[in-house]
């Protein structure tokens, strides 16, 4: 057994992603701490560009909101936001998601927290664990022309 949450696969179909934002942030200790909202900036722009290269299905969730960033679509990445503020409120956000999504075997969470794993996979949901998404953004934007 590994140290983050084990993949789960759905039935088929490709995935539409839920990304857990600080906890992918988090996956590559690059002092984002000492500026989030930069941190967060990053991850939407790398995200639009994953996303127009692969053509998935992506969501990202945070905690934490810049005050220059609006939620909704940002290029080809959905950008949400929790509606409280505190400890875990992006997993719940993600876990509300899930919970009225009609289809959520077909929903894939990139977290690597344990607990929200449980709960997602609870709703039916899959999980990616965030190094193993890391590295999948690493190798497409390598060979995205306009990074």
């Amino acid at each position: 057994m590994g140290h983050g949450p084990e993949v789960t696969r759905d039935s088929g179909g490709p995935p539409r992603w839920l990304v857990d934002g600080m906890n992918l942030i988090g996956s590559r200790p690059d002092r984002w701490w000492n500026d989030r909202d930069g941190a967060v900036r990053r991850l939407i722009a790398e995200l639009d560009r994953f996303a127009t290269a692969t053509g998935e299905d992506l969501t990202v969730v945070f905690d934490h909101r810049p005050p220059d960033v609006d939620p909704g679509r940002h290029g080809a990445v959905g950008v949400a936001f929790a509606s409280r503020r505190g400890r875990n409120a992006a997993d719940d956000e993600i876990v509300d998601m899930l919970a009225v999504d009609p289809e959520p075997a077909g929903a894939r969470v990139v977290t690597s927290d344990r607990r929200l794993a449980e709960r997602v996979r609870e709703l039916g949901a899959g999980v990616e664990p965030s190094s193993r998404f890391r590295r999948r953004i690493d190798q497409v934007l390598a060979t995205d022309p306009y990074r």
